[in-house]
């Protein structure tokens, strides 16, 4: 009796996705989010002889809290809320409701938390250790395999960049010229982001030891991949470049080196230390999210405590009755 309506369901889930993937440009990872989140809805739905096209507010309400006493967390549920609510939103805008039953819902509350963020301090410490073992590396492949890192470390602390982004460069983004990187971020958009002397340096160390060792970081022959690859960090993977759980893995073995703990340090660490740095220093919060590549300043916003601290500072520093 069920699989009828799942069949419906799952109808009506993937033309939403498929309007996800062609308005807005959602990759294969946003798309297996949502995904997961209705499919569950539906299977919840079903259990109650229910399905998608039917539902009402109160089935919505009662599968939302379903999930809080299978132990969900507020920002689960919330995420769950979000999907649900544009799924409704979606098939109200099709006609194919006369009602959206989600739009009434409130989702849970739950405090945002704060970035994780290196200091400034820190990360030199990192950045030291980066290019001290590039300097102690005794073969070729190992060079090769600690300026990798260095350059992939100087570019994300340099400019910002999602992980997937950074570790997906095209080759063009290592010419001697460049002063900016075009990135093609979330949805397929292009943004601008400058280059310093840092990250350049670090890229073109990077190309020459590729160029002339004849082998990758991995030991393997490099020399027809040079030719062909269109990617900055080129790997025989399936994707054609370095993944960003190698870069990630790699970034926590450097920061025992830098007496850091693994668990501080990630690539997404340091595109927060790169926001909260350039906002701590004077930076405009438009700024950073034109940097950062944010759709929403809402996104950006997670970073005002920086703001509030560099205010507070400001006052205690310059106002005539601040603190002596």
């Amino acid at each position: 009796m069920a699989r009828p309506a799942r069949h419906s369901d799952d109808i009506q889930i993937e033309l939403f996705l498929d309007m996800l993937a062609a308005e807005r440009g959602a990759g294969e990872n946003t798309l297996g989010a949502y995904r997961r989140d209705l499919e569950d809805f539906s299977i919840y739905l079903a259990g109650k002889r229910g399905t998608v096209a039917d539902a009402s507010t109160d089935d919505v309400r009662s599968y939302l809290q379903s999930l809080s006493k299978r132990g969900f967390a507020a920002a689960s549920v919330a995420r769950r809320l979000s999907a649900i609510r544009q799924l409704y939103r979606f098939h109200y805008a099709e006609g194919q409701r006369g009602d959206d039953p989600a739009a009434v819902i409130e989702g849970p509350r739950r405090g945002r938390a704060l970035p994780k963020v290196l200091g400034v301090n820190e990360v030199d410490r990192l950045l030291a250790a980066a290019r001290a073992v590039v300097a102690a590396g005794r073969t070729p492949g190992e060079r090769l395999r600690a300026a990798r890192l260095n350059a992939l470390l100087e570019l994300v602390y340099a400019t910002g960049l999602r992980v997937s982004e950074l570790v997906s460069l095209p080759i063009s983004a290592a010419e001697r010229n460049a002063r900016m990187l075009v990135v093609r971020g979330k949805g397929g958009k292009e943004r601008l982001v400058p280059l310093n002397d840092a990250a350049k340096t670090a890229m073109a160390e990077y190309r020459a030891l590729l160029a002339d060792g004849g082998h990758d970081a991995d030991g393997k022959p490099v020399k027809a991949k040079i030719a062909t690859s269109k990617w900055l960090f080129p790997s025989f993977g399936d994707s054609g470049h370095l993944t960003r759980q190698h870069f990630a893995r790699e970034l926590k073995a450097l920061a025992a080196s830098a007496s850091l703990r693994a668990e501080q340090v990630s690539p997404h660490v340091l595109r927060h230390a790169f926001a909260s740095h350039l906002l701590h220093n004077g930076a405009d919060l438009r700024i950073v999210q034109t940097l950062l590549g944010h759709a929403d300043i809402s996104t950006t916003q997670i970073y005002t405590h920086v703001l509030e601290e560099r205010l507070k500072s400001l006052v205690r520093d310059l106002h005539p009755l601040g603190e002596t």
